[in-house]
């Protein structure tokens, strides 16, 4: 697959501020200052982030395919050979020691290596010198300066791709009366190793990023007055530095016996002693970021400044004032013809100058001309395979262009059109396309040719079409659109905000469009918005939650169709995770471990206390189902029935009998991310029986299998139930192991409740209770998406203020735990987008549920969220739900028969069942009554 950027700059009329837009924008008063400020644009293969700067204007952009790696092979081979023996080690009750053989033999295979030694050896001789950076009279006044402690890596303060050796110096003071105090030094944790020294003294080394470093410092070392501290970091992959703590509210520092501490939090000397280090492999590739667009205008204090994301629109756009002149700036991102659109203008004539430069943080990198009035800039992916080619032309109404270097300028036009199209050489996950430079430059050049006007209008309609799908409105007329959206998050704490919580729906479908189309690759932990070379857990596809979060709303919010990248990805990892089943468990069918990548590596990761989980494939079938339970397309069905038959042939062959109870239970597994290495976690047999239940349903409606789906029903009923511990609590394991006190952010045995449904207020009561014992117990806090989690839990259990309640929380401003950002990207921290598409779904349970006998209307409504109205909401049984209410009670609904299936209709205490008709829409009154 070839993935193009084209970017073309020009303006549309300004957008007043007034309410025409209600409830369909996110706006600032001001430049972003940072990237979770930055607004975001997409369509599914490209990605970017507008800053809206007045003087400097960034626009940092992403191609879904660049990405570190390339084609291998993930799986080890004969690792099936320790199965039995890690079995058997679980069945003893021997944990660490079956953690320890798995880590040793059933791990996935690393990428390529190189031997560290001779460069261990060579960076560590400086540390032998008499005369060295760890000398207490070493001369580092031109040491620039960093930030210290940075727990997400020296690559958040500037030193981004950097692997190596670096030197950290700080100075303090200390009085007499200091020095008859006993004092050790905590730095918490470094990434990855250290060498300390206190006044040219070492006085620890440790390594591991894991590691705590607390080191005591010996009497007489330190001295009256200035004192210093010198720190040499390795670090050979991955983050680097002197991470301290998470919670920057707690210092690193020198801790006296009397309990004093002297901050070391602030700025540091830094000095890189060399960044030549081997290449270290890992488990799975990283998803990168490409390249920034720079404009720099002679612009400096702007009047009237407003930057809004218009959802209606697809676009962003910057206006402002200066010196009596009114610019603007618009941004968009055509799918159709698949390029970001940006036009600059002003309100006067020859007015639009500035300066055009293209940066990458890729070190390798190589900037060329093309003709009169283009810019080519290639980069090379460290370490991996992959390279990407970005193109940029500039087309002026008026004005002169002209190159200053590798810049381009542009001097006194009314109008300009810039085109920017980037290409890599991703074909497959199991091929690169050598050729693709070629192809991506003559596509570019016929894209030049086209009409901007007629570009932004396919744009317009292709958005729409699926945008327009879809209306949400809380609480009537939106009065608090005129607050920026930063404020408005500030102000929504402590003020209810009915109008927020339906943008952040809206919000969620507009990344939805933005980030998954047709022919793109699925979401990632990022959706396709991402500024980091080491970007948390590497922007992968986390699939025992993160991945199938960022999909759970899109059909119930008539986006049906922007599911194709996942389902291409599963057809993808059917084929993958075919070898991964045979060498790692000796069986048929296909498996995925809790993580894969663009390269579709399903084999375990990480570490085995939490990446031997083998049943992310059998919840992906799920998504498969749900799309049929949607649509009732039975041609997508007998299309994917393979996956699904495949996938439950995998359990038939992977389940064993447990010694003590006798039931079928899921070993070995963890309960995703909690625990360790374990045999039968619940959410494991939740997600099989699941699995087992779409294979029987499926075989029977496409009339196959029916030999094997008699013995998988038979083994269904055989697998560990849930279970109700001795809290009240519904267990995690399949022993009573549950802590009270535990406050973990996975709620991984409540998936029967959400997204399962075995679960349910219908049913399974005594289930229910045990489930919101559980949720009581693990606490309300947690991480964007685990917060996002509760408010659907809370929604299928029909607590709807408690619900309401979780959404409050997702929606507070970001600090130390989860909540919002100022865009309104989601923060674990840092951001992941799942949140974002998890709110959004529990926002949609609270209004409407359809996964037990029919549709059940307004199931979980809160009173902040007591009047408004929905239209093209999409059920079960492929309906189109239109809705009103007012004061808690339902007004009038309107259901659109999409496939002709029955209609069984729930509010309240009243029931409806009819008959429907392909294409009818059915009107009722708030009696459940037919409008005739």
């Amino acid at each position: 697959m070839r993935l193009y950027l084209y970017l073309i700059v020009s303006v549309l009329s300004i957008c007043p501020l007034g309410s025409a837009l209600a409830q369909a924008r996110v706006w600032f008063d001001r430049p972003a200052q940072q990237w979770q400020e930055a607004l975001p644009i997409g369509n599914g293969r490209l990605g970017a982030m507008v800053y809206g700067g007045v003087g400097n204007e960034e626009l940092q952009f992403n191609e879904e395919t660049l990405w570190t790696d390339g084609p291998r092979n993930y799986n080890k081979k004969g690792a099936s050979k320790y199965l039995q023996k890690i079995r058997e080690l679980l069945d003893q009750g021997q944990q660490k020691e079956a953690e320890s053989l798995a880590m040793q033999e059933f791990m996935g295979v690393k990428s390529e290596s190189e031997d560290p030694t001779a460069w261990l050896d060579k960076i560590g001789r400086i540390r032998k010198q008499k005369h060295g950076p760890f000398e207490f009279s070493f001369d580092d006044s031109k040491w620039p300066l960093i930030t210290v402690p940075h727990y997400e890596g020296w690559e958040t303060e500037g030193l981004e791709g950097l692997d190596g050796a670096v030197w950290f110096r700080y100075d303090f003071n200390l009085s007499k009366n200091d020095l008859a105090e006993h004092w050790s030094l905590d730095l918490n944790k470094i990434r990855t190793n250290d060498y300390t020294y206190i006044n040219g003294e070492l006085v620890g080394q440790s390594a591991g990023d894991e590691t705590r470093r607390h080191y005591q410092i010996p009497m007489g070392l330190l001295r009256t007055g200035r004192n210093s501290i010198a720190i040499q970091v390795i670090n050979l992959e991955g983050k680097g530095g002197v991470a301290g703590y998470k919670d920057t509210k707690q210092s690193i520092g020198l801790k006296s016996s009397t309990g004093k501490l002297i901050s070391l939090n602030g700025e540091w000397k830094y000095h890189i002693q060399d960044q030549s280090s081997p290449k270290i492999g890992s488990y799975q590739a990283s998803y990168q970021p490409f390249g920034s667009l720079r404009l720099q205008f002679d612009h400096d204090v702007a009047e009237n400044y407003s930057r809004i994301l218009d959802l209606d629109k697809g676009e962003v756009r910057v206006n402002y004032a200066f010196k009596g002149v009114q610019y603007t700036r618009t941004y968009f991102a055509s799918q159709p013809n698949n390029f970001i659109g940006v036009r600059l203008q002003a309100d006067q004539k020859k007015k639009v100058s500035f300066r055009l430069a293209l940066k990458t943080k890729h070190q390798r990198n190589e900037l060329n001309h093309i003709a009169d009035s283009s810019i080519c800039l290639e980069a090379w992916v460290k370490n991996g395979s992959m390279r990407g080619t970005v193109f940029v032309k500039l087309k002026l109404k008026g004005g002169q262009l002209s190159y200053d270097g590798d810049e381009l300028l542009v001097n006194q036009a009314d109008e300009a059109q810039l085109y920017l199209s980037a290409a890599t050489n991703f074909k497959s996950y199991q091929q690169l396309d050598e050729k693709y430079a070629a192809v991506a430059l003559e596509r570019f050049k016929k894209l030049t040719k086209l009409n901007f006007d007629q570009l932004y209008q396919i744009h317009q309609k292709d958005y729409q079409r699926l945008y327009h799908r879809f209306v949400v409105e809380f609480g009537g007329v939106n009065q608090l659109d005129t607050i920026p959206i930063d404020r408005r998050l500030q102000r929504a704490v402590e003020h209810a905000d009915p109008g927020l919580v339906a943008l952040y729906v809206q919000f969620a479908r507009y990344l939805q469009i933005a980030a998954s189309r047709e022919g793109s690759q699925p979401m990632n932990l990022q959706g396709i918005w991402n500024p980091f070379l080491e970007p948390s857990w590497g922007s992968k596809y986390t699939t025992n939650i993160n991945l199938e979060m960022n999909y759970w709303p899109t059909e119930a919010l008539n986006l049906s169709e922007l599911q194709q990248p996942l389902f291409q990805m599963i057809r993808d990892l059917h084929v993958a995770g075919a070898e991964t089943a045979k060498e790692y468990y000796a069986a048929r069918g296909w498996v995925l471990h809790h993580n894969t990548d663009l390269w579709r590596g399903t084999a375990p990761i990480n570490n085995s206390n939490h990446g031997i989980w083998p049943t992310g494939g059998a919840w992906l079938v799920r998504h498969l189902w749900e799309h049929y339970l949607y649509t009732q397309d039975l041609h997508f069905l007998k299309e994917y029935y393979p996956i699904i038959k495949d996938a439950t042939l995998f359990f038939k062959d992977f389940l064993v009998k447990d010694k003590v109870t006798g039931w079928l239970v899921s070993s070995p597994s963890n309960s995703p991310e909690n625990g360790g290495l374990v045999k039968g976690p619940t959410m494991d047999h939740q997600i099989i029986r699941s699995l087992f239940d779409i294979f029987d349903q499926s075989s029977k409606l496409l009339v196959k299998d029916v030999q094997l789906r008699d013995s998988i029903m038979e083994m269904r009923d055989q697998i560990a139930p849930n279970q109700i511990g001795q809290h009240g609590q519904l267990q995690e394991w399949l022993m009573d192991l549950d802590d009270p006190e535990n406050k973990h952010r996975h709620v991984s045995h409540l998936w029967g409740l959400f997204p399962g449904d075995e679960i349910n207020t219908t049913h399974t009561p005594q289930l229910v209770e045990a489930a919101k014992r559980s949720l009581i117990l693990r606490g309300d806090e947690g991480t964007g998406w685990s917060l996002a989690w509760k408010i659907n839990f809370w929604a299928r259990l029909k607590d709807a203020q408690h619900a309401y309640h979780m959404v409050k929380m997702l929606l507070r401003p970001a600090g130390q735990g989860g909540g919002s950002y100022p865009n309104l990207f989601d923060a674990h921290p840092p951001f992941q987008i799942d949140g974002n598409f998890g709110g959004a779904s529990g926002i949609t349970e609270m209004l409407l549920q359809s996964h037990i006998n029919g549709i059940e209307l307004l199931p979980a409504l809160p009173e902040e969220m007591s009047t408004g109205k929905v239209r093209g909401l999409i059920a079960r049984g492929a309906f189109q739900v239109n809705m009103e209410w007012k004061d808690n009670q339902l007004l009038e609904v309107t259901v659109e028969s999409l496939a002709g299936e029955e209609l069984h209709l729930r509010y309240a205490s009243r029931e409806v069942k009819i008959k429907t008709k392909k294409g009818r829409s059915y009107a009722f009154d708030q009696e459940l009554k037919l409008k005739k």
